[in-house]
């Protein structure tokens, strides 16, 4: 089961896609090359493949491996996708730090009974915004620290419109998180200047509409 958003984008994985447990996971197609945005927690990995399979034939190859952050509901399943795929796991340095170490605290991978193993970084974001080209496309890594250190949101042009990937504009804020109350509040900011026209976000789905998407950003500013 995948979701077609635009004609090379989709949502392959999240609950009613892959896991429960896992937050949304979009793949994004720009020519003979692809990428992925976050990988869940890894249960439902073959229902994720069997996703990506109806989407991109074999001959379009994932480049890229984008992660917003570090938490395990986004992180989890990184190193199967990168076995599968060869594809680069991109996230911001200061996530990074506890992917490659291994925090099942930081990472929240204790919230699902789980444990975080280490994860190798291949691309560390330490600019802003970052453009990480693919194919033909680019794609811009922006940081928007609050919900964790290195939480990153990811825009792109396609189709005449301006994606966002926004996986946990929502939250939560919570200590064991390394969460930052205030450097969330100023990334909604940040984020809504975006002015998107799609908010593909982690755990609500799918926003259409400058409207719809500024309407949802705002209503975490506080």
């Amino acid at each position: 089961m995948e979701h077609k958003i635009l004609p090379d984008l989709w949502q392959v994985g999240g609950a009613g896609f892959s896991s429960p447990e896992d937050a949304a996971i979009y793949l994004v197609r720009f020519g003979d090359k692809a990428a992925l945005v976050d990988a869940g927690c890894g249960n439902g990995y073959d229902l994720l493949k069997s996703n990506i399979s109806e989407c991109i034939p074999e001959t379009v190859k994932i480049e890229y491996l984008l992660l917003t952050h570090c938490h395990f509901d986004h992180t989890g399943g990184a190193e199967a996708v990168r076995e599968e795929y060869g594809c680069k796991i991109v996230a911001h340095a200061l996530d990074a730090v506890y992917l490659e170490s291994g925090d099942s605290e930081v990472t929240a991978a204790s919230w699902y009974g789980s444990r975080m193993e280490p994860l190798p970084i291949d691309v560390k974001i330490e600019n802003d915004p970052q453009t990480i080209k693919i194919g033909k496309g680019e794609i811009q890594a922006h940081h928007c620290p609050g919900h964790s250190p290195g939480s990153l949101v990811y825009t792109t042009q396609m189709d005449g419109k301006k994606i966002l990937f926004g996986q946990d504009v929502h939250g939560p804020i919570d200590p064991s998180l390394r969460s930052d109350a205030k450097a969330y509040q100023s990334s909604l900011r940040k984020i809504l200047a975006f002015d998107a026209d799609i908010l593909c976000e982690g755990h609500y789905g799918v926003y259409r509409g400058k409207e719809a998407v500024q309407k949802f950003i705002r209503s975490f500013i506080s």
